[in-house]
């Protein structure tokens, strides 16, 4: 099966996909396919993004209380205006290198898990699963976030989780923060998966569902655990 009928079949019938993806894992054409689709969202929506920041440092009386007046002017104008070399390092070492390493450690913990459920599979068959069902996040789900930003021209507010249901909502809430993982493109991501992993490990579907969902769980815990933290230095 080529990327282009892996594409397609991923969207429109994953259960055939990912069964030829389990039994022939190839990723290394679905991860540049990825990479692409990545770095073009990045490239489009930065500017956007640079706004929302800078509004969001600005605003934030306890930040500029920590760093001195100084610190806090320069660190703004570092935000507004990044050099070329810091633009560069950011959109093609580490982003890439950020989302690469998301990918290779998900599903590390998710092939670790899988042995209470089974004995058999591999880490690349895992790792071909896991590529192929983030297109759902990465192609349609970014495309669609990316049509809202540029409507809206912000990238913070914009969401495709239960979060788009409270607008008033401060990105900086723990409400928003929480409601933010539950992602509509994510929650269909690992419902794929879940074929994938029930093909790799030779387990029923609904313990995929349980192995799928306990991972995303998890994540959304570690997410919420971070943005929660990190709030903290800024509000």
């Amino acid at each position: 099966m080529n990327i282009f009928n892996r594409l397609q079949g991923i969207f429109f019938n994953p259960k055939l996909a990912m069964k030829a993806i389990s039994e022939k894992p190839i990723w290394i054409d679905a991860l540049i396919i990825l990479l692409i689709a990545w770095a073009l969202f990045n490239y489009i929506t930065a500017p956007h993004l640079q706004k929302d920041t800078v509004q969001l440092l600005e605003s934030s009386t306890k930040l500029r209380e920590r760093m001195g007046e100084d610190r806090f002017k320069d660190m703004i104008d570092r935000t507004k205006n990044p050099s070329t070399a810091r633009i560069l390092l950011s959109n093609l070492l580490q982003k890439p290198a950020t989302l690469i390493i998301g990918f290779l450690f998900s599903s590390l913990i998710i092939l670790a898990m899988s042995r209470m459920f089974s004995t058999v599979g591999n880490y690349k068959q895992v790792l071909s699963a896991v590529l192929h069902a983030n297109f759902i996040d990465k192609i349609l789900g970014n495309a669609l976030r990316l049509i809202l930003i540029l409507t809206r021209k912000s990238f913070m507010q914009t969401s495709t989780s239960l979060a788009i249901f409270f607008p008033k909502l401060e990105i900086t809430s723990p409400a928003f923060i929480i409601l933010s993982q539950v992602d509509f493109f994510q929650l269909w991501l690992f419902g794929v998966l879940s074929f994938g992993l029930s093909f790799i490990f030779k387990i029923e579907l609904k313990k995929a569902l349980i192995l799928s969902y306990s991972f995303w769980f998890l994540k959304s815990l570690l997410y919420i655990a971070y943005g929660l933290i990190s709030i903290r230095f800024i509000v």
